[in-house]
């Protein structure tokens, strides 16, 4: 004997597994609560939110930065990995690529023959870690590429109003918390919602950079170049002479490899992210 079911009561439970169904997908997609497993930075005020930021990034051990600055309307693209004691990378320019290296006090810098312009050494430097004298007027600016911390305090400064963002972001595979300075003008940082708050992201007022920040607190060696590809010129590096794309740095004129400067400080909102001050 075969059962059978009225018309009328198939209806109703079909109506029903679908009311359900919908039930079901609206308690997760609406009734979830947004901080279940964050690190609960999330619940703060802005102005907290940045404070943690900041505090996670200063008391960091390393970092790896890549991304642009811009500073006088000249965009330099950085991916340099940092800490305390030194930091190594890439720096890009318009006229220049360069490698940065510093262990402690010594800095060494890396370029190919036609960085050094017409310079009467420029076939001995190119592809070779030259010594940069504390001496040399460039030796601050290089320097500040390196310095983890002159960098960061500079990049994460927001002034002005703070506000967080009504939803939350994905930096990578993190998911992250946006705080904003005057409406997005003033800059926008990223906090990540997994563990340490770090900083994730940062895009600096006035179209004037945008990084990211990953690799927090994973340590990397750091190590001088060996002695057959180094060169060193004592207390001065080696002129140019009249290029344009040259360092120049025996004449005072360095290839500009300032993140920002004071001329950058209006752009940028008063955020002074400037490597040249590292000392």
């Amino acid at each position: 004997m075969t059962a059978t079911f009225p018309a009328a009561r198939l209806r109703r439970a079909t109506a029903i597994g679908v009311l359900c169904t919908g039930l079901a997908i609206a308690a997760t997609g609406c009734g979830e609560d947004p901080d279940k497993g964050t690190n609960g930075v999330g619940k703060l005020s802005a102005d907290k939110i940045e404070g943690k930021a900041r505090a996670a990034a200063t008391a960091a051990g390393a970092v790896h930065l890549s991304g642009t600055l811009v500073s006088g309307g000249k965009s330099f693209t950085l991916d340099m990995k940092l800490k305390s004691d030194g930091g190594s990378g890439e720096v890009k320019s318009k006229d220049n690529t360069f490698r940065l290296l510093r262990v402690g006090d010594q800095l060494y810098l890396k370029a190919d023959a036609a960085f050094w312009g017409k310079s009467e050494a420029a076939g001995k430097l190119g592809d070779k870690y030259v010594k940069v004298p504390e001496a040399d007027p460039s030796y601050k600016q290089f320097r500040g590429f390196t310095d983890m911390h002159v960098l960061l305090d500079g990049l994460l400064g927001l002034g002005g109003k703070l506000a967080k963002g009504a939803d939350y972001t994905q930096v990578g595979r993190t998911r992250a918390v946006t705080v904003t300075s005057d409406g997005g003008k003033g800059g926008k940082l990223a906090v990540s919602l997994e563990g340490t708050p770090y900083p994730l992201r940062m895009e600096r007022a006035g179209g004037a950079g945008l990084v990211e920040l990953t690799e927090w607190g994973a340590q990397f060696p750091l190590t001088p170049p060996a002695q057959d590809e180094t060169v060193d010129y004592g207390s001065q590096l080696p002129t140019t002479k009249g290029t344009g794309t040259g360092s120049g740095t025996g004449t005072g004129k360095s290839p500009s490899p300032r993140a920002s400067g004071s001329d950058d400080s209006t752009a940028s909102g008063g955020q002074g992210a400037d490597p040249g001050s590292g000392g």
